[in-house]
């Protein structure tokens, strides 16, 4: 595989870092046993794989990755990130963020107009009303609820539009710690949900304000953040502690709204019969206005 040689502007210095930083953490976890490499007798002074064992698992010069990992190389071809990504064994969110990172275009900027749900859309969502379902958008921002994923997370409805955000939900609300099941786990796969779109849009000043203050507010943050994992959520499990419902279990779907691929359709399913369908009717009920009740 050519490596494609020609000189090229080096990458910004914080790009070039962004770079550096995601191949080093994805390299440090793979073992030369994982990859089948032979044992070579040297000392091995951080862990995983070198830049020439993955250069050579990548089929590149151990020169040219060195560029690569140091910012100083820029939008290798389609084959070579493709060889990349298969040495470096990563999925397919990882895979998009590679090529977000390596891409020559790097000034695209998320739109700062503020982002509206189809009146079908909403319509569609409301109209769930035996589980939670809501719409986000870019950053993690909520565009639509239902009443049950208010009632079951929190009143988005009630804050200000500017702060209604699962990150934030999350990260910072002290109810969320309190209710959400594995908090921990659901929270880190929220930052690399950021981190994900922090890749895409490199320039969106509305994103580097909701970091700045997670990075604040909330302990654990910049651990996560520096790990430079990401994640594209589609669908798994959720459990949250209500204090009026008690403890509620979900299989959540998530997908793309047709015609707009910057929002998310989210909906927590429940097991026909389980105890949390039961518990989410006894819910709606409470929630419900008054000549419904």
């Amino acid at each position: 595989m050519t490596d494609a040689h020609r000189a090229e502007p080096a990458i910004g210095a914080e790009r070039g870092a962004e770079i550096a930083d995601f191949l080093r953490t994805r390299r440090a976890r793979i073992t030369p046993e994982e990859a089948g490499l032979p044992a070579d007798g040297r000392i091995r002074r951080v862990p995983g794989l070198r830049r020439d064992e993955v250069a050579r698992l990548a089929g590149v010069s151990t020169e040219y990755y060195t560029r690569l990992e140091q910012g100083r190389a820029r939008n290798p071809s389609p084959e070579v990130r493709a060889a990349l990504a298969g040495a470096l064994r990563l999925d397919a969110a990882e895979r998009e963020h590679l090529a977000d990172l390596l891409s020559r275009h790097r000034t695209r900027r998320a739109p700062t107009a503020p982002q509206r749900v189809r009146p079908g859309v909403r319509l569609m969502v409301e109209s769930l009303d035996r589980v939670p379902a809501f719409v986000l958008g870019r950053r993690t921002d909520v565009l639509a609820t239902n009443a049950l994923a208010r009632a079951v997370m929190t009143d988005f409805d009630a804050l200000p539009a500017n702060r209604r955000n699962v990150a934030r939900y999350y990260l910072l609300d002290p109810r969320a710690r309190a209710t959400v099941g594995d908090w921990e786990r659901l929270a880190a796969e929220t930052v690399a949900m950021l981190r994900l779109e922090a890749g895409r849009y490199p320039g969106d000043r509305l994103l580097a304000d909701l970091i700045g203050e997670l990075t604040l507010g909330c302990p654990e943050f910049t651990t996560w953040w520096n790990d430079h994992r990401v994640v594209r959520r589609t669908h798994g499990s959720k459990t949250y502690h209500h204090p009026l419902a008690g403890e509620l279990n979900f299989s959540y779907e998530s997908f793309l709204v047709p015609g707009d691929s910057e929002q998310t359709l989210c909906v927590y399913n429940v097991e026909p019969g389980s105890r949390t369908e039961k518990s989410l009717a006894l819910l709606a009920s409470w929630h419900a206005p008054a000549p419904a009740r």
